[in-house]
């Protein structure tokens, strides 16, 4: 029975925070534009080296596998 009653005050914790007149609820927290800035980072890089970057992993995993 104790699960469920952790389970209970979360729940009516979390909709409390929902309904709650928050002023920055609109905004996006940062963590999120972080984390959408890094993959189009990382996409812009990928996309013009993509041959570049599979030849160097290849050529690294290859001289680790086979001893040098």
């Amino acid at each position: 029975m104790r699960p469920f009653a952790h389970l209970t005050a979360a729940l009516a914790a979390l909709a409390a925070r929902y309904r709650a007149d928050d002023p920055e609820r609109g905004d996006v927290p940062g963590w999120v534009m972080i984390t959408v800035m890094t993959a189009a980072l990382v996409l812009a890089i990928l996309i013009p080296f993509r041959t570049a970057i599979v030849d160097a992993v290849t050529n690294a995993l290859t001289s680790v596998t086979s001893g040098g």
